[in-house]
C-alpha cells in the first residue's frame, strides 16, 4: 500500500473517531438537555440529516476546489462545529447543539468521499482493496472513539463537553495529515468523453442496487447504533458498558475491511451484499431477545459486520456505474463550440 493511501486511511480513522464519539455521546447529551425525552436523538438525527442535505454542496466544492482543498474545508467545518457543540453542551443550549450537529453533517458528507478518492490513488485493478483499506482506518475510530468519550467525559464541568472539545484536536490532526496527500486531478468532460447527465447514470440497475445497499446498511446501522447508548442507560447499564458495545460494533464495521475486498473479487459483490442483509437480520433477532450486556454486544457486532459487507459492496458496485470523466459533476451539459 502506498504512502498516500496510508495517509488517507489515517484521515478515515480520525473521521470515524469523530463519528463514533458523536454516536456515543450525542444521544446521552441530548437526553440530558432536551425539553422532552423524545427529542433526545435529535442531535444524532441532525448529524445524519446534515450529511444528506450537504451532499450536493460537497459535490460542488469537490468540482470547484479539487479533492484536497474540499477535504480540508470539510475538516475546518469539523473544527468549528465540534467547538460549537462543546459550547452548547457547556451552556445547556439544546437547540444550538442540534444546529451544530447539522453543520457537522457537512464534514460527514465530505469525508464519506474518502473511499472514492482512494480508488484514484491506485491502479484500477486494486480499487476494491483500496476502498477496503481506507475503510479499515475506521478501526482507529473503534478503539479511540469510545475511549476518548470515556476519558474526556468529565474533563470540563459539564458532562461530555470535554469530549466535544477533544474532537477539535482530532480534526486538527486530520487537517495536518490531509495537507500531505496529493490527489490526481479529476478528469474533465470533453468532446470525446462528455459524460452523461446524473439522471441517466441514476437510472442504471447497477446504480440503483448500489445505492439501495448502502442506504439499507446505513439506515439500519444508524437506527440501532444511535439508540443503543440511550437504551443501555435506560436498562441501568453504565456508560463504560455502552462504550464497550460501541467499540465492538465499530470493530465489526471495519476489521472485515482487511478481507472484504478480496472476498468480493473471489465470490462477487452481490453475494457479499446479501450476506450483509442476513447479518442485519441476525442483529435484529438478537437485539429483540433481551437487554443483557452480551445481547447488546453481539447484536451490535453483527450489525457492524453487516454494514461493512453492504457498504463496501455497494461502494464497489457504484464505481461501476460511472465513467472516469463523470467523477467531476458538471454545471451544464458540455457542448462543442
Amino acid at each position: 500500500m502506498n504512502v498516500q493511501l496510508l495517509l488517507l486511511t489515517l484521515c478515515q480513522g480520525l473521521f470515524l473517531t469523530n463519528n463514533v464519539t458523536f454516536i456515543a455521546i450525542n444521544g446521552t447529551v441530548g437526553l440530558a438537555l432536551a425539553p422532552v425525552p423524545w427529542m433526545a436523538t435529535l442531535p444524532v438525527a441532525g448529524y445524519v440529516a446534515g450529511g444528506s442535505l450537504c451532499a450536493p454542496l460537497v459535490a460542488s466544492h469537490q468540482r470547484r476546489f479539487g479533492r484536497r482543498r474540499a477535504f480540508q474545508f470539510g475538516l475546518l467545518v469539523a473544527i468549528a462545529s465540534t467547538a460549537l457543540c462543546a459550547w452548547a453542551a457547556s451552556s445547556h443550549q439544546f437547540w444550538w447543539l442540534v444546529a451544530a450537529t447539522v453543520v457537522a453533517g457537512y464534514y460527514n458528507a465530505n469525508a464519506a468521499l474518502y473511499r472514492f478518492a482512494a480508488t484514484e490513488l491506485v491502479a484500477p485493478a486494486y480499487k476494491e482493496r483500496a476502498i477496503s483499506w481506507v475503510l479499515a482506518g475506521g478501526i482507529l475510530g473503534a478503539v479511540v472513539g469510545p475511549n476518548l468519550a470515556s476519558a474526556t467525559r468529565d474533563a470540563l464541568p459539564v458532562a461530555f463537553a470535554g469530549a466535544y472539545a477533544a474532537l477539535v484536536a482530532v480534526a486538527l490532526l486530520a487537517l495536518l495529515t490531509m495537507s500531505f496527500i496529493r490527489f490526481p486531478p479529476l478528469p474533465v468532460p470533453n468532446a470525446a468523453h462528455p459524460g452523461r447527465p446524473l439522471r441517466e447514470i441514476a437510472r442504471q440497475p447497477v446504480f440503483i442496487v448500489a445505492v439501495a445497499g448502502c442506504a439499507l446498511g446505513y439506515g439500519v446501522m444508524n437506527l440501532l447504533m444511535a439508540a443503543t447508548p440511550i437504551a443501555m442507560s435506560q436498562c441501568a447499564h453504565p456508560f463504560s458498558s455502552a462504550a464497550l458495545v460501541l467499540e465492538w460494533h465499530v470493530l465489526g464495521m471495519f476489521v472485515p475491511s482487511f478481507f472484504t475486498g478480496s472476498l468480493i473479487r473471489r465470490v462477487g459483490v452481490l453475494p457479499v451484499m446479501a450476506a450483509g442483509v442476513v447479518l442485519n437480520m441476525v442483529c435484529i433477532a438478537v437485539a429483540l431477545s433481551g437487554v443483557d450486556l452480551m445481547q447488546f454486544l453481539v447484536a451490535l457486532f453483527a450489525l457492524g459486520v453487516g454494514w461493512n459487507f453492504l457498504y463496501v459492496g455497494g461502494t464497489t458496485l457504484l464505481t461501476e456505474a460511472y465513467r472516469p470523466e463523470e467523477r467531476r459533476p458538471r454545471r451544464r451539459r458540455w457542448t462543442a463550440r
